[in-house]
């Protein structure tokens, strides 16, 4: 059993215990390297450091970094050097020694040594892509619309700090993104070669894309060093974003479309080892009425001729790598409350599963084909790296940087049946001690998405602080959840109070049965569509004891043009829609206690929609303040940052 100083039960413990990252792997396979975020220096925000992790699992892990400002994972070069950015203090020549940098470009030899400065912009840098058979490398950058170089581009940041202009002219939509604004700045990609010995350098840096506003994103580079493939996002009439695959020459700058559709996006591509053949995600997109879908799609750079690969694999898959011949893509996919590792056959689209348990991220595929690394998590573990057996689906844990103490608790998958007759799943979390003798009582935890799963660890959305306090946790996966393929999403499209909200209790009803569950002391709550859910359940049924709602979706109807993606929002919150089943219609109908948490700079669910909420429920309810001993609590709200 953990002890009380742990993080599952000590909240300052909790939010500094390190947390495992993204990977990189050296392009001849030797070296792996993790991200391991922690408290940076005051302990008000988080830092990355790089840690190497040994491939054949004896050794243990060993820092590579210790900025104070922390570092992110770029890419290896081919000679095995590491390159990340980092925003240490070190001055350009000329500035003074105290300035902080921005995003600079370092290097870590590979021979080892002290990281030293490859290259510095005013503005910084972004992604890096290498390849193991070329020393030209793909960079990202972020500049000012109609600048022609670095120089002009530091004059107009420069200007804008100076007068203090926080000023930015949109002339088309979208104008905001989750919790920051869009713009003035947006990405371009230069190529560039890596020369010299010892201390490396950027020589022949080109423009490969100029200024093209917003449209870039999402690049792929192959090993070969040959094609770049990238996403394109147009914006069309009526602020509609429709996102498409480009081909980008490395060499010329030249790009065409590869991958486009009117009915579908494309994104999240990888291309194989020659650079001949992409595969990527073909999002259908939405109506009112029929719910999105995902296939895979196998693109030919050259002529951008397309098909499905895997057409009737009824999971939504995302593109990891292709072998080294190009028969084979490996993805991960939602699947039944995990999300394993899968391998899908390029000629006959046979799928086979290399993974049973666990959500598996940041996978990567050994550069001889035999060995996928990847960031297991689930309910029962916080994060560890695994490698892979291709040929034998066998998987082998390395030693992380991290390590965790016990669970206070345990986990069990539970299921139910909708009134549909559909199978409706989802996880139980119990505290230790729990039993018939002392059942615990319950908390309904719904997810966010809403097309999403409780199916990997989450450090935001964590159960065990309250398994911790003797609380039992139910994460229902409802109707909109993915792994449970399309019929599962479709039951719930444009239905939001309908079978998602029936599963919920459904499901709850069944674990309240459980002897080693108390059915009088449930508690509710939810962020995003799980705060929506929070507000709907408040509205339908007095239930629970309590309900906390975060970031939650509160009137619909002023939801969809006040969010920062309205267009997406729009296929399927229509009128209708939202006059059926938007809470904030049936507030009258609240009795339950409600605590009401949102984000000042939440773009995605506007802040508008918590101060919403909380007049309404001070309208109907102030001056009636109530004793919490008696076990009926007052109302009450807390505003956070994003």
């Amino acid at each position: 059993m953990s002890e009380p100083t742990s993080p599952w039960y000590d909240l300052d413990s909790y939010i500094t215990t390190p947390r495992l990252g993204g990977l990189a792997l050296s392009l001849d396979g030797g070296t792996l390297v993790c991200g391991v975020q922690g408290p940076d220096n005051d302990a008000t925000g988080y830092v990355t450091s790089l840690w190497r992790v040994d491939v054949d699992g004896g050794r243990a892990a060993t820092r590579l970094t210790r900025s104070v400002k922390g570092e992110a994972i770029a890419a290896f070069l081919r000679d095995g050097s590491l390159v990340f950015t980092s925003k240490r203090d070190v001055p350009a020549a000329g500035e003074d020694a105290t300035k902080d940098s921005t995003n600079a470009l370092w290097c870590l030899p590979a021979g080892g040594g002290e990281a030293y400065v490859l290259a510095r912009r005013d503005g910084g840098w972004g992604s890096v892509l290498t390849s193991p058979e070329t020393d030209r490398v793909v960079l990202g950058v972020s500049m000012h619309a109609g600048v022609a170089d670095d120089e002009a581009d530091a004059a107009k940041r420069a200007a804008r700090k100076d007068k203090k202009v926080s000023a930015i002219l949109h002339d088309g939509y979208p104008v905001r993104y989750w919790d920051h604004d869009l713009g003035p700045e947006n990405p371009r990609l230069r190529a560039a070669t890596v020369t010299g010995d010892g201390d490396l350098t950027l020589s022949d840096v080109t423009d490969l894309t100029g200024d093209v506003g917003p449209a870039l994103d999402g690049v792929a580079y192959s090993r070969d060093g040959g094609t770049i493939v990238a996403e394109w996002t147009d914006r069309l009439a009526g602020g509609v974003s429709v996102t498409r695959l480009i081909a980008i020459d490395p060499e010329t700058g030249e790009r065409r479309i590869i991958a486009a559709a009117d009915d579908a996006e494309f994104g999240g591509a990888v291309l194989s080892a020659d650079g001949r053949t992409a595969v990527c995600s073909r999002y259908r997109i939405p109506t009112a009425d029929i719910a999105p879908d995902w296939k895979l799609w196998l693109v030919d750079v050259a002529t951008g001729e397309g098909r499905f690969l895997a057409e009737d694999w009824d999971r939504v898959a995302h593109p990891v790598a292709f072998s080294p011949d190009g028969a084979t893509v490996y993805v991960t996919a939602d699947d039944d409350g995990a999300a394993p590792l899968f391998a899908v056959d390029v000629a006959t689209g046979a799928v086979r599963r290399l993974t049973q348990d666990g959500a598996h991220a940041s996978a990567l595929l050994s550069p001889d084909g035999s060995t996928l690394y990847a960031v297991r998590s689930s309910w029962m573990n916080p994060g560890e790296i695994v490698a892979v057996d291709i040929a034998t689906a066998q998987s082998r844990v390395l030693r992380a940087p991290a390590e965790y103490p016990a669970l206070p608790g345990r986990v069990e998958r539970v299921e139910t049946t909708a009134v549909d007759g559909t199978r409706v799943p989802g996880w139980l979390v119990l505290p230790d001690g729990a039993s018939a003798d002392a059942p615990a009582p319950l908390t309904v935890w719904v997810h966010g998405g809403p097309v999403s799963s409780w199916n990997a660890w989450s450090w935001r959305w964590c159960p065990w602080l309250l398994a911790s306090r003797g609380q039992a946790v139910l994460l229902p996966d409802p109707a909109l959840s993915t792994g449970y393929g399309f019929e599962y999403l479709q039951r719930g499209w444009g239905q939001w109070g309908g079978a998602p909200y029936t599963d919920v209790m459904a499901l709850t009803d069944e674990v309240e049965a459980r002897a080693d569950v108390r059915d009088d002391a449930s508690t509710m709550m939810g962020g995003s569509f799980g705060g929506y859910m929070a507000n709907w359940i408040a509205t339908q049924t007095d239930r629970f004891r309590a309900i906390v709602t975060h970031a939650s979706l509160w009137d619909l109807e002023s939801f969809g043009p006040t969010t920062d993606a309205s267009w997406y929002w729009s296929r399927e919150l229509t009128p209708e829609m939202a006059a059926r089943f938007s809470p904030h219609r049936y507030v009258s109908q609240i009795s339950t206690p409600m605590l009401v948490i949102h984000g000042d700079r939440d773009y995605r669910v506007p802040i508008g929609q918590g101060l919403a909420l909380w007049w309404e429920l001070n309208r109907m309810h102030q001056g009636t303040r109530r004793n919490c001993r008696t076990g009926s609590c007052t109302t009450r709200t807390r505003t956070t940052g994003s």
